[in-house]
């Protein structure tokens, strides 16, 4: 008895000390897609963007996507049918659903090789996994086709086509910076100041824009704010949101609306950031051209 009693003892110590042994487990920490600097230990909504926080992030792995035009040759100034086809990476099947992010399932930017013309457009579903828009070229060449959507338990994606036109040179645009002017929009007045004054590729710049006048300033497509910006050889495209409004609420109000970008130019060059306000229900597009260094 006594013998089964030092073994019970024995057991009971090893089993306790495993315990202590084993790790504890670690709290889910959820997590932006679309900003992975925004973290915290419960669910959410981003206070950056909005999006839904979630548990941890899935291996970034890329959904293809199939342009095809009805006619086949679309010319200039013709309305051509755009259909995009997103497949699932390891099946090849249609993708599944969509998260909707700012208000929107899917988000298409079109942009020409000499980068005057820019569009910010929503085709719509036709089936799953397939959308659909109906659009005219204003002018001819290269076209850079970006297509923007979020598969559900998957990454954001970021993925660009090409669309070639008659006409246009197939030469990069020649970029005259431009950044201490005034620009105007449908009914605001637009300047942008630099964080540093002369941006480095590869280091953040801050990009701090003041919209006049602040008064009916609203949200376009769930943010208070988009930018997409383009490299002169549109082999670079960014998109991205505000990370600061009016400097955050300990700032005191001023007359105009103060919105603030955050962006890593990855080559020097002179690179187009178009900037998007609402106010007042009228959206204005605000091209700046900026110039990026060396380090």
């Amino acid at each position: 008895m006594a013998s089964r009693r030092l073994f019970l003892m024995c057991s009971t110590v090893a089993l306790a000390q495993d315990q202590a042994q084993e790790p504890a487990e670690k709290p889910v920490e959820f997590i932006c897609p679309m900003d992975a600097d925004i973290r915290q230990f419960k669910p959410g909504k981003c206070p950056r963007c909005g999006m839904k926080l979630v548990a941890g992030l899935p291996d970034p792995i890329e959904y293809p996507v199939q342009l095809e035009t009805v006619p086949k040759n679309p010319k200039p100034g013709e309305k051509v049918r755009l259909r995009f086809t997103i497949t699932h990476p390891k099946t090849g099947k249609p993708a599944g659903a969509l998260e909707m992010v700012h208000e929107r399932v899917f988000h298409l930017f079109l942009i020409s090789e000499d980068l005057n013309h820019f569009a910010h457009e929503h085709p719509e579903v036709v089936e799953p996994g397939v959308f659909e828009i109906d659009w005219v070229f204003p002018v001819g060449g290269l076209w850079r086709i970006l297509t923007d959507f979020y598969p559900v338990n998957a990454t954001p994606q970021l993925i660009a086509r090409s669309l070639l036109l008659p006409g246009g040179t197939l030469r990069p645009a020649k970029l005259k910076p431009d950044t201490n002017e005034v620009k105007q929009g449908a009914n605001m007045s637009v300047s942008l100041k630099l964080g540093p004054q002369e941006p480095v590729a590869g280091e953040k710049t801050l990009l701090y824009y003041r919209v006049e006048p602040r008064e009916s300033f609203e949200p376009f497509l769930g943010a208070m704010g988009h930018m997409l910006v383009a490299s002169a050889d549109l082999i670079d495209l960014v998109h991205t949101h505000p990370f600061l409004v009016d400097g955050g609420l300990a700032s005191p109000p001023t007359e105009a609306k103060l919105v603030q970008f955050n962006v890593i130019f990855p080559r020097p060059g002179v690179y187009r950031v178009w900037a998007q306000f609402q106010r007042g229900g009228q959206v204005s597009t605000i091209p700046f051209n900026v110039p990026v260094r060396n380090l």
